[in-house]
Formats: C-alpha cells, structure tokens, sequence
C-alpha cells in the first residue's frame, strides 16, 4: 500500500483541471517518471511555485479537482512525485476513479471541513497521518492538531490495498 502521510499542499482554488494538473503538450511522455517535472506547470494561483511541490506528499483543495479531460496522465504525474492523496470537497468523476485505479487516494470532505482545514492550516506547515484503518486523518501544525473522519468505501479500498485496478484484477480474476 502506497503512503498517505505526510507534509500538505493547500491549493484553494476549485476547478483545477487535468490540463493545470498535466499539461496536454507532454502527453508524449513514455513513462511515468518522466511526467514527474511537469505536474501543476500550468496551474495559475496566486502564490503557487512549482518549487512548492517539493516534499509535499497530499494535496488540500475546493472543489471539482480533476475536471476537464479524462487522461489517466493526471494521477499519474501526481503519484510520480510522491502525492498519493488528496483531499476535496469534489473531484471529477473520471479523474477520482484514475486516483482508485493507481492505488491512490481521492477522499472528498464537505465544504464545512476544508474550510475549517484551510482556516487553522493553510498558512503553515501542515503534517497530516492518514489512519485508513479508522478513516481519521490527525492533522498537525504549530502544536495544533485536529482529527477529522473520513468515508471511504469498501470497493475503492480493496483497489487501494490492492495498488490499483490492474492489482486488484490480477488477485480476482
């Protein structure tokens, strides 16, 4: 099972499509090590650097994450630098199934929460444990700490435990 602990990114804006997240123009690309320098290229958001990507391990954000074109690049791009969570008020349906099927995670929480989320962390250095077992992620910063549930179901976490689809099918079929 892939990590989903680790430092957050807050991107606090909705409607990040799959061309801000993996710009079309490297779709070329043959592996997915090599989408690893383009992720979030195109994303315009006031004060977001690429260079804010570095040791950041999941990804706060609104709503719609994902939306636009169905490539599989996204998710891809996201997992090749270490980011195999995130977490949202929405997702597009096509791309929060791309995240099921890597083995990722793409767990949406009412807007209530992530505003809440924003408010206390957005600003700091945040460390969040995701506790999958209990679907309870225990966010940290600055001495402060915050727990919040989360659902998941049983089928996206079978594809979770198993590392994705092509896993999951391997042991199934």
């Amino acid at each position: 099972m892939k990590n989903f602990s680790g430092k957050a990114l807050f991107l606090d804006r909705s409607d990040i499509n799959t061309d801000e997240i993996f710009p079309a123009k490297y779709l070329t690309e043959i592996s997915k090590d090599a989408l690893k320098p383009y992720l979030l290229e195109d994303l315009q958001l006031d004060g977001f650097h690429t260079k804010d990507i570095k040791g950041k391990n999941i990804i706060i954000t609104r709503a719609n994450f994902g939306c636009g074109s169905s490539r599989e690049h996204a998710p891809w791009a996201l997992e090749s630098n270490g980011i195999n969570l995130i977490i949202a008020e929405s997702f597009a349906r096509i791309f929060r199934q791309n995240m099921f099927n890597c083995g990722m995670l793409a767990v949406e929480l009412p807007s209530q929460a992530i505003d809440h989320i924003f408010s206390l962390f957005a600003d700091k250095e945040t460390n969040i444990e995701t506790d999958i077992e209990k679907n309870i992620f225990h966010i940290t910063a600055d001495g402060h700490k915050e727990d919040i549930t989360f659902a998941i179901s049983e089928f996206d976490l079978a594809l979770v435990d198993a590392g994705g689809w092509v896993e999951y099918a391997d042991t199934r079929y």
